[in-house]
């Protein structure tokens, strides 16, 4: 659905898709919604509270118990076993020993998980919104924006359940209808559920893909 300036809104057709099951009726439809004003600002980035915290915790035991050693060593006491006996496996053990292929794997394999933490915003459940104000950021997660999705689904005639899959770029919806006709039913949906993603205030409003059918036959 879009707007333009000055003149009425105006819906998109949506592209019609129908099969037939094991003998039970479908439809299906697919449209874009293209967000009104605003900018989004990016997204949200995650603070990373637990990464963070247990890299800190590493680095503090690890320097804690170095720090201690040498202490040990300038007050003229003997060093650590284990400071020892990792100096003598440092000097001894050839590169391609398969205990320091392996370790230096498992620090290679936790540098680039820290690296794709750092470079990375975080926070996929957590929508965008519009700003309406410059000095204001909004975000809506996404199984409450799934939540008022469903809700307005069950508010169109005919619909007996809805299930609502909210992802970051479309909403996938499917319902079940007991009576009307299924094209009617989707239709319906189409101009419901569009009008709920412009309400939803997003500052990219996710493509929207409805599907309709019959419930299934108990027994």
């Amino acid at each position: 659905m879009s707007e333009a300036q000055g003149s009425e809104s105006t819906q998109q057709l949506p592209v019609l898709e129908k099969t037939d099951e094991g003998g039970l009726g479908q439809s299906a439809s697919a449209a874009d919604y293209e967000p009104v004003g605003g900018e989004s600002g990016g997204r949200f980035w995650s603070a990373r509270r637990v990464p963070a915290a247990l890299v800190a915790l590493l680095l503090l035991l690890v320097a804690g118990a170095f720090l201690y050693d040498i202490a040990a060593v300038r007050a003229d006491r003997p060093a650590m076993s284990w400071r020892r006996e990792l100096a003598v496996q440092l000097a001894e053990r050839p590169l391609d020993d398969i205990w320091v292929l392996v370790g230096a794997g498992v620090a290679a394999a936790l540098g680039l998980w820290l690296i794709l933490l750092a470079a990375t915003p975080g926070l996929r459940a957590v929508l965008t919104m519009r700003r309406t104000h410059p000095d204001v950021r909004a975000g809506l997660h996404r199984d409450a924006a799934a939540l008022v999705l469903r809700d307005r689904a069950m508010e169109v005639s005919g619909v007996q359940s809805a299930r609502v899959r909210m992802r970051r770029s479309r909403a996938d919806v499917r319902a079940v209808s007991h009576f009307r006709e299924l094209d009617d039913v989707r239709a319906d949906l189409d101009a419901t559920l569009a009008d709920a993603i412009k309400g939803l205030g997003l500052a990219r409003a996710p493509a929207l893909s409805v599907h309709v059918r019959r419930p299934g036959r108990k027994g």
